[in-house]
C-alpha cells in the first residue's frame, strides 16, 4: 500500500510538473488542466479543496477567480459524495496561516474552521484577521506557544473517539494539501529568472519556521525544478540550523522573537525533509544550507535595507534577505521569499525604521472589526471536551 501511494504521488507529480511547465511557459489551458488533474490525483478527494485558500486573496485576476470557484464547487461535490454534513478544519497558526485559511473558507457551506493561536504571541493585525470574521470561523486563543497549538491539532487526529464524532482535516503543512500547491510559486519564480536570462545556478532562500514552505520547494526540485540549492533562514528558533551543524535533531520549546511566524521549536515538516533525503544528513546538507539571526540582527537588516534601497522588509523577509546576501556564492543568482506585509508588524517595524508604516485598506478593515475568541488551555482534554460538545 505504501508503495502504491508513492507511485500515485510521483505519477501525479509528473502531471503537475507538466501542467506547471505548460502554464508558466505558455499560459496554456491544457497546462492548467494538467495541473488541476495532477493535484486531484495526488490528494485524497476531501483534502483537495484546501487549495482554495491559496487563491482567495488573488481574486482580482480572472484566472484566480476561475480556480477559486472551481475548487469551491469541487468542495461541495466531494462533501456530498462522501455523505458528510460538515468538514471541520483545524489550523494552528503563529500568525499568517490562520488568516489565509480563515479568509479562504469564510462563508463556505459545509466547512467550519477552528483557528488555534498562541495568546499574546501574534501581532494585533494578525490576530484581527481571523478573530473578527465570525460566521463559520472560530478562533481559539491557546494559553501556550505555537508548538502547543500544533500539538493539539495533531493529538485531535490521533483520537479515535473524536474522529468518530466529527470529520476532521487540517490546513497546516502537516497536510500535504497545504504545502504541495506552494511548489507552483517556485516554478513561477524560476520562470521569471529564465525570462530575464538569470536562471543559471539559482538559489532560493526561505525564511523557515515549520518548514512547510521550503518543503514545497524541495518537492518541486524532485519534480524537476532546476534550482541549484536552498537556504533555510531561521530566527533564534534555529533547530534546523543546529541539525545541519551537528547531524542531531534536538527540538526545544520555542522562543518569542520579532519574526513570530517562525517561532517554532519542533518543525513538523522536518520528518518530511528527512524522509525525502533517505535520512542522510550529508545529502540534506549538500542541497540545503542554513543561517540563524537574533532580533538585533533582523532589525539591523530591516533598517539598512530601508535606508539603502527604500525597500521595507518585514522581520521574516529580513531573515531571508540577510541569509541570501551572506550565503550567495560567485556565479549564483538568488531569490529570497518575503512572507508577509510589513504593516502586519506595524509597531515593531516603525520602532526599527523610525518612520510611520502605511496600513493597506484591506488590513485597516480588519482592525475596525471586533475581536471574538474563546480561551483554551494547552491541555488536550480541554480541547477534546470542547470539540465533543459541538
Amino acid at each position: 500500500m505504501k508503495a502504491l501511494r508513492r507511485t500515485v504521488f510521483w505519477q501525479s507529480g509528473a502531471v503537475i510538473l507538466c501542467g506547471l511547465v505548460s502554464w508558466v511557459a505558455a499560459g496554456s489551458v491544457a497546462g492548467i488542466s494538467s495541473l488541476l488533474g495532477g493535484l486531484v490525483c495526488a490528494l485524497p478527494s476531501m483534502l483537495v479543496v484546501l487549495l482554495m485558500h491559496l487563491f482567495r486573496n488573488q481574486q482580482a485576476h480572472p484566472l484566480a477567480i476561475f480556480l477559486y470557484e472551481f475548487i469551491k464547487v469541487s468542495l461541495g461535490y466531494f462533501i456530498r459524495k462522501e455523505g458528510k454534513k460538515q468538514v471541520n478544519v483545524l489550523v494552528a497558526t503563529s500568525g499568517d496561516t490562520g488568516s489565509a485559511v480563515a479568509n479562504g473558507f469564510l462563508g463556505v457551506e459545509g466547512i467550519h474552521v477552528y483557528v488555534l493561536y498562541p495568546r499574546g504571541k501574534v501581532s494585533e493585525i494578525q490576530e484581527k484577521q481571523f478573530t473578527t470574521l465570525g460566521q463559520n470561523i472560530t478562533a481559539l486563543e491557546v494559553d501556550g506557544t505555537f508548538d502547543d497549538c500544533q500539538a493539539l491539532v495533531k493529538a485531535a487526529f490521533m483520537d479515535k473517539e473524536l474522529n468518530e464524532h466529527m470529520q476532521l482535516t487540517s490546513a497546516n503543512s502537516i497536510n500535504v494539501a497545504r504545502f504541495l500547491p506552494q511548489a507552483f510559486y517556485y516554478f513561477y519564480a524560476y520562470a521569471q529568472l529564465k525570462r530575464a536570462g538569470k536562471a543559471g545556478d539559482a538559489v532560493i532562500c526561505v525564511p523557515s519556521g515549520n518548514f512547510g514552505n521550503i518543503t514545497a520547494g524541495l518537492f518541486g526540485k524532485r519534480m524537476g525544478l532546476p534550482v541549484k540549492r536552498f537556504i533555510a533562514s531561521n530566527n533564534r528558533n534555529d533547530i534546523f540550523y543546529q541539525y545541519l551543524q551537528t547531524g542531531v535533531y534536538s527540538p526545544r520549546p520555542s522562543i518569542a522573537t520579532i519574526a513570530n511566524a517562525m517561532d517554532v521549536g519542533d518543525p513538523s515538516n522536518f520528518a518530511r525533509v528527512l524522509d525525502l533525503y533517505g535520512g542522510s544528513h550529508a545529502a540534506i546538507s549538500a542541497e540545503i544550507s542554513g543561517a540563524t539571526y537574533t532580533d538585533g540582527q533582523i532589525a539591523e537588516t530591516m533598517k539598512e535595507v530601508w535606508k539603502g534601497n527604500h525597500y521595507l522588509l518585514d522581520p521574516h523577509g529580513a531573515c531571508g534577505f540577510r541569509a541570501l546576501q551572506e550565503g550567495l556564492q560567485a556565479g549564483e543568482t538568488g531569490i529570497f521569499l518575503e512572507t508577509a506585509h510589513p504593516a502586519k508588524f506595524k509597531d515593531t517595524v516603525e520602532k526599527i525604521i523610525g518612520e510611520a508604516v502605511q496600513i493597506p485598506e484591506k488590513l485597516q478593515a480588519f482592525m475596525r472589526g471586533e475581536k471574538k475568541s474563546l480561551p483554551m488551555s494547552k491541555g488536550f482534554e480541554d480541547f477534546k471536551r470542547y470539540l465533543m460538545s459541538i
